[in-house]
């Protein structure tokens, strides 16, 4: 890689491109499980951790290019074509034909949908809580296809599958790579007391 992208530069692009809070917020919660993850694979948390902050850049601007037009605000910015083509990866099959090949794009396509269907199951919970959730409460709202019906449940799978991971071991790193940033995503509740 050519060139390092700070987590700072990252934010203030993301930031140029994205204003709702919505998808502000599933950006640090993509961020941070992403971090978590490049950890336990022994890989480098910080560039792990930019692409996942900026994997969404076009959605707002472009909803009907997503996955597309990063490729034009990321080579604009610089940015190495590795970080590039991870990003655009994430949509394979849905909005992109770049298929995961690096565990950094596995993990980034595996985990998109997963963080929203984690941060559902949290809200509903009587403690409105990620710090006291368990796979068990995720796994429930999983099997109610009504519950986040908007969560492709099957590329979660087809991600895992990609891993050799377990869904239920999946769905572990995602709670717990979102937990540290619990207070930020408003899912620490009433845990946090």
């Amino acid at each position: 890689m050519n060139r390092t992208i700070t987590r700072d530069e990252a934010w203030a692009l993301l930031q140029e491109h994205v204003h709702t809070a919505t998808l502000l917020n599933h950006a640090l919660a993509v961020e941070s499980v992403m971090r978590y993850a490049a950890q336990k694979m022994g890989e480098d948390p910080d560039v792990w951790g930019v692409v996942g902050l900026c994997h969404d850049i076009d959605f707002e601007e472009f909803p009907d290019q997503h996955c597309t037009k990063v490729r034009d605000i990321l080579q604009e910015a610089l940015w190495p074509e590795e970080l590039i083509r991870a990003i655009e990866s994430h949509g394979w099959g849905i909005c992109s034909e770049v298929e995961p090949k690096t565990d950094m794009e596995k993990v980034l396509y595996t985990i998109d949908e997963l963080t929203g269907l984690v941060a559902a199951t949290a809200l509903v919970r009587p403690s409105k809580s990620i710090l006291d959730m368990g796979v068990k409460s995720v796994k429930k709202k999983w099997k109610a296809k009504a519950f986040s019906a908007g969560v492709d449940r099957s590329v979660i799978e087809r991600g895992a599958q990609m891993l050799q991971m377990e869904v239920s071991e999946v769905i572990q790193w995602t709670i717990d790579g979102m937990r540290p940033k619990a207070q930020e995503l408003g899912l620490a509740g009433s845990a946090a007391d």
